[in-house]
Order: structure tokens, then C-alpha cells, then sequence
């Protein structure tokens, strides 16, 4: 079996590399996780509740890596559908499962798979996907997964032959993932996830929504530090500004790419679409100035939707995602507030009159897009602006975002 163990045993990280990032074996704190991963044990439980299991047995389950077992395919490798019992081992539980064979890229895979150990391997949320068990022989990596029965949301979203998610479903949807972030953002030692986007965000039957694949996340900046400088990784059309610019990583960077999240599910568009006018292909750059503009705040709405949503509930989820998108990290809320923004979306009706074709056309009124709400948007501004604002006290660690030299940013 290869050595398993942290990057102080394999040198993933170049010498130049760790003068601007932190080396993954201190992703986490030191109280709750082994330095090394062979120091738990080879070939048995790393933490109580995660199993380390053989290659032969994933083998097993996977039919041998079948090819009519794959569920999904991307940059980190393929992901292959499996079934755990007591035929594999005994004692273990009936159960699907989700297989992921990372890529043979050298110390990047091996990163990336420590990464999601050692983050999953302690976080339990009810919307953060579960990490049943992992496998480390010679030179492959595999990490094993509670199978998630829909699958991704960017499928359910972007598909043309799915049937299009009820706005009340892409509300609830939008709740479980800001719970999942702010769950990792409020943690004894702040998570960083780096990554969010809808083909990381998986369902459940319910439409449970849980956040998937850490490869990417970073321990948050601790003590007096503003951020975390790391050389710049994420997706397109996600990434925050500031981070793709300056490489400098805070919480805050998660919540702009949550708000890119909910302008797709608001909107139905994807955040890069190449195949529109040159003026629309950003979503954000199309979108973010309707958000806050009366007369077109609800033109962009998914017209798929109509008919599903109050005019209230679509200018608060509206007026959150503008706020989310601020150039300035400082002017974007917290994820709790987030969470405590979409709770009472959750009623579809938002205690309005449903919308109707005709409303659309109409001018919602004098105030913004928070009037009818009966909160204006000088109200809601200031709200975060006390939160977040320069002098506050802010209830995030480091929300600071330094400037500096650009980056250019990995497309995954």
C-alpha cells in the first residue's frame, strides 16, 4: 500500500508554493485530526465513522470500474455507482454509494483527495454530502460517498430534457446549500470551500441539497490575518473578483459564488453561455444591474417560473443575490444572514399575491426592490452594512480582502 499520509511525507506542495499557501496537512486543527493519515492506522478507520476500505473491494462494488457504472465524469476524475453490504465486509450496512477515482495526476491528485479526507473526514452537516470510507494502494486514490439519488443541480437546472425545479424547490435548494456554507464558514477553524457551483451542489430524493467535493477548500485565515493567499483555483463565472485578482481567499469569496448560484437558479442561465448574445454570455455582468432596478427585476426571472412565485419573494431573493455579488467583499453578507434572508422564502407565496404575466409589466413601485417587502433598500443596506461594513464589528473571522497583482484563473 503507497504512503497515504500528509504532505510533510509527499512534497505535493512546491517550496515556492507553500510560501503562499498552507501545506494540507494543516487543513485542519491538530486536536480533532492525525498529521498523518498512517498514524490512525493503514487499512482501518481513519476517524470513527469513515472506512478505510481495500482496492479489491471497491473493485467489487464497482463491477470492476464498469463502464454502465459511471455516474459522472470531470477535471478530478469518474465517478462510478456501487453498492456496499456484508458480502464486501462484514458488519457493514446495506447501502449505494458513490465512487470517485481520482485522475493519476501526480501529487495534484493526491492533494485533492487528502484535502477532501481530511475536511470530510470530521465535518458531518446535514448538507454536506457524507464521506463513507476512502481507499490509498500505491498510486490510487478513491474516496467513497453516500450515493445522492438526483443527482447535480446544474443536471436539474440546465438539462433541456429534465422537467424545470418549481421555484419553491430552487428555494429550498438555495437554503440547504447556504446552510452547508455557513456551517463551514462558522466551524471552530473556518472552511474556506472555493468551489461552489451547481455541478457541486447534489441532491437527494428530497431535494436535500449538499455541498461535494472539498479537493479545493482551504482552512479559513486565522488570529489577526485577513485571508488566505493561495494560488487561484475555482471555476469561471464563479469566482469572486478580488480572489481571481489578488489570489487573497476569505469567506467572503464563497458568498460571491453563492450569489452567482442563485442568480442561476433565478434566471434558469448558466453563468458562462457562450452560445448567447456577446452582451448576455455573463450572467452576472447581464444580470446584476436588473437585480436592483424595479422595472426589470423580475424580467430576468426564469420564465419557466411563472406564476409560482410572489412579487415579494422574488424581489428579497432578487435583492440578496445583488447584495451577494458586490464588487466590494465587504458590502456582501455573512452566510448566516444569507440563511436567515432565504428562510422565509420558503413559504412560495411570500405572503403576497402570486404573479401573475400582466404584473411583470408593471413598475413594482417607488422604493426598490425591497418596498413591497416593506423593507427599503436603504434599510437593507444598511443592515449589512452594519454587519460588514468598515469599523464593525464583524461576526466573520477575516472578511477582509487585500489588493495585489493578478492571477489568471483555472477553468475546472
Amino acid at each position: 500500500m503507497g504512503n497515504c499520509g500528509s504532505t510533510e511525507d509527499n512534497p505535493v506542495v512546491s517550496h515556492a508554493q507553500e510560501k503562499h499557501s498552507r501545506s494540507v496537512s494543516d487543513l485542519s486543527d491538530h486536536h480533532s485530526t492525525p498529521r498523518n493519515l498512517d498514524d490512525s492506522g493503514k487499512n482501518s478507520l481513519l476517524y470513527t465513522h469513515v472506512i478505510a476500505f481495500t482496492l479489491f473491494e471497491l473493485e467489487t462494488i464497482t463491477k470492476s470500474f464498469r463502464s454502465d457504472y459511471i455516474l459522472g465524469e470531470g477535471g478530478f476524475g469518474t465517478v462510478y455507482k456501487g453498492y456496499i453490504d456484508e458480502n464486501v465486509r462484514v458488519g457493514l450496512k446495506s447501502l449505494p454509494v458513490a465512487v470517485k477515482v481520482l485522475n493519476k495526476e501526480g501529487f495534484q491528485g493526491h492533494r485533492e483527495w487528502l484535502t477532501e479526507v481530511n475536511f470530510l473526514g470530521q465535518l458531518r452537516h446535514p448538507n454536506l454530502v457524507k464521506l463513507i470510507g476512502h481507499c490509498c494502494e500505491d498510486d490510487h486514490r478513491l474516496l467513497v460517498y453516500e450515493f445522492m439519488f438526483r443527482g447535480s443541480l446544474e443536471n436539474h437546472l440546465f438539462r433541456k430534457a429534465t422537467v424545470p425545479l418549481s421555484w419553491a424547490t430552487r428555494m429550498m435548494i438555495a437554503l440547504g446549500a447556504a446552510k452547508g456554507l455557513a456551517f463551514l464558514h462558522n466551524a471552530e477553524r473556518p472552511v474556506i470551500y472555493r468551489d461552489f457551483k451547481t455541478s457541486n451542489i447534489l441532491l437527494d430524493s428530497d431535494y436535500t441539497a449538499k455541498l461535494s467535493d472539498f479537493g479545493l477548500a482551504k482552512a479559513g485565515p486565522q488570529g489577526d490575518e485577513t485571508h488566505v493567499s493561495t494560488r487561484v483555483m475555482g471555476t469561471y463565472g464563479y469566482a469572486a473578483p478580488e480572489y481571481v485578482m489578488t489570489g487573497h481567499l476569505t469567506a467572503r469569496s464563497d458568498v460571491y459564488s453563492f450569489g452567482v448560484v442563485l442568480l442561476e437558479l433565478l434566471t434558469g442561465r448558466k453563468s458562462v453561455d457562450k452560445t448567447r448574445p456577446s452582451k448576455e454570455q455573463s450572467l452576472v455582468d447581464w444580470a446584476r444591474p436588473k437585480l436592483n432596478d424595479k422595472r426589470k427585476l423580475l424580467q430576468i426571472i426564469d420564465p419557466r417560473l411563472e406564476n409560482q412565485y410572489s412579487v415579494r419573494a422574488a424581489q428579497k431573493a432578487c435583492s440578496l443575490a445583488y447584495y451577494c455579488l458586490s464588487q466590494n467583499p465587504k458590502a456582501r453578507p455573512l452566510m448566516s444572514d444569507v440563511v436567515e434572508t432565504l428562510e422565509p422564502l420558503q413559504d412560495s407565496s411570500g405572503g403576497t399575491s402570486e404573479v401573475s404575466s400582466s404584473t411583470k409589466n408593471l413598475s413594482v413601485g417607488s422604493g426598490g426592490p425591497f418596498a413591497k417587502a416593506g423593507m427599503s433598500d436603504y434599510r437593507m443596506q444598511h443592515r449589512f452594512a452594519n454587519k460588514v461594513g468598515a469599523g464593525a464589528v464583524c461576526r466573520s473571522p477575516n472578511p477582509n480582502c487585500s489588493p495585489g497583482g493578478p492571477a489568471a484563473c483555472r477553468v475546472r
